[in-house]
């Protein structure tokens, strides 16, 4: 099997990498590293089924050789990454995801679209199944992101529809774990950060609003499972257990015996006040369901923050 990665140098994508390499699968990670990080991927760099194309999906892709799978994982994904980046951001989800299509097409090959859970917004109903068109602002800043990926998703389901393409569209919530970035801007991150460089803790408007998060293991066994089905239709792929943003600090402090002051900020604009991923359709197609608990997981993803910072 060939498979093709874009974003394969990200946090997620690198996993994908490793997985298919140990699945005794050529490899292409293409990845333009406004985001990406050269040192996930750089235990692969000499394996021979390994290639990285150093490129941006929003221009013309030319891949001569036979593509089996196309795993489409490019784009800033964090709020920090995408409002410093948003016609990027735009660019990787319209251009790139189209890009990817028609390569997939010329290939007949498997295409899987990295959706996210922002395509809910600030959601009206809770917990959020798949049939849930969202409660997005088009045009509030958080749109480069949130609405890049439904137009991602309308243009997967499109070529689905109209062309016959073999396609898959994991709608990706809040998953957490080593390989993220430590300036990534997101909760895990920012908080594990704050709490090892014995910062005071920065929680957004009253910190209670909520998040699943879901260990990086976890995640990836999802995908697998939904690449390797027949499922043509978005699916949640999350860890349905919530908590606030308060309780998640708390933890954080817990967990590294921190004794750091919690600071309260405005909370951004169309920041989501609940999430939470119904995933009844993975669990009953897929037999998929997260089994890491928050507790191991932070841990894991901590030690190796401190890694990292000495």
């Amino acid at each position: 099997m060939k498979i093709l990665i874009s974003g394969g140098a990200g946090f997620i994508g690198s996993y994908l990498c490793d997985y298919f390499i140990n699945q005794n699968s050529e490899v292409i990670c293409i990845d333009n590293f406004i985001t990406g990080q050269e040192n996930n991927i750089e235990h692969l760099q000499k394996n021979q089924k390994f290639q990285l194309i150093r490129a941006d999906v929003s221009e013309p892709i030319e891949i001569k050789d036979k593509i089996d799978k196309i795993l489409h994982f490019a784009s800033p994904a964090s709020p920090k990454d995408y409002l410093r980046y948003p016609i990027q951001t735009l660019k990787t989800n319209a251009y790139g995801t189209l890009n990817l299509l028609e390569l997939a097409l010329k290939n007949n090959a498997v295409f899987l679209l990295a959706s996210s859970s922002e395509v809910y917004g600030d959601p009206l109903i809770h917990p959020q199944p798949e049939s849930y068109w969202g409660n997005v602002n088009p045009v509030g800043p958080r749109a480069v992101y949130d609405e890049a990926k439904r137009f991602a998703e309308a243009l997967t389901i499109t070529y689905h529809r109209e062309l016959k393409l073999n396609i898959r569209i994991a709608r990706i919530f809040n998953t957490y774990g080593p390989r993220m970035r430590l300036d990534d801007g997101r909760i895990a991150p920012n908080l594990i950060c704050q709490a090892i460089r014995n910062d005071p803790l920065t929680v957004y408007g009253d910190g209670k609003q909520t998040r699943s998060f879901c260990y990086i293991s976890d995640m990836i066994d999802g995908i697998i499972k939904l690449l390797n089905s027949n499922i043509a239709r978005p699916v949640n792929l999350g860890n349905p257990d919530e908590l606030t943003i308060l309780e998640f600090a708390q933890l954080v402090l817990e967990i590294t015996s921190a004794k750091n002051s919690i600071i309260y900020l405005p909370l951004p604009q169309d920041d989501p006040k609940r999430r939470k991923p119904d995933i009844t359709l993975a669990q009953k197609h897929l037999d998929w369901s997260p089994e890491i608990k928050l507790l191991h997981g932070l841990k894991q993803t901590i030690a190796w923050f401190k890694l990292m910072r000495q």
